[in-house]
């Protein structure tokens, strides 16, 4: 975890997502991709204190395109993904643990429940 100038906490950390399928000749493949990953101010600091290497999480956040050019000239890109809500899936005490700037419990695509209404987006001619 590192801090801006402003005070205002960060962390960043890699994720490797891992996929498996099998070929219609019946081959186990695999891929494995690596991903950056950045949090702010309270779930930067929950991130810090509680991830480790190998476990599991769920993350929600936005991808974020970063670009610029080097000295020698070439141009330079990358992409990471801000989140905004994370979920620690596996830990030592086996159950699932939420984490999250919210603090409420979520799964994947969790449906809204009648006791906490949704806020609705604005009509197109509202805007």
């Amino acid at each position: 975890m590192r801090y801006t100038k402003n005070g205002n906490q960060v962390c960043s950390f890699g994720l490797a997502t891992n996929r498996t399928w099998k070929e219609k000749n019946g081959e186990q493949k695999e891929e494995t991709e690596f991903h950056t990953i950045t949090a702010w101010n309270d779930l930067a600091e929950i991130c810090s204190k509680y991830l480790t290497k190998g476990l599991k999480i769920y993350i929600e956040g936005r991808l974020a395109t970063h670009t610029w050019k080097e000295e020698d000239g070439h141009q330079r890109s990358k992409t990471e993904i801000i989140i905004d809500d994370m979920i620690i899936l596996d830990h030592k005490g086996g159950a699932a643990a939420p984490v999250g700037e919210t603090d409420k419990p979520k799964t994947p695509k969790q449906k809204p429940t009648k006791q906490a209404p949704v806020e609705e987006e604005p009509a197109l001619e509202d805007i």
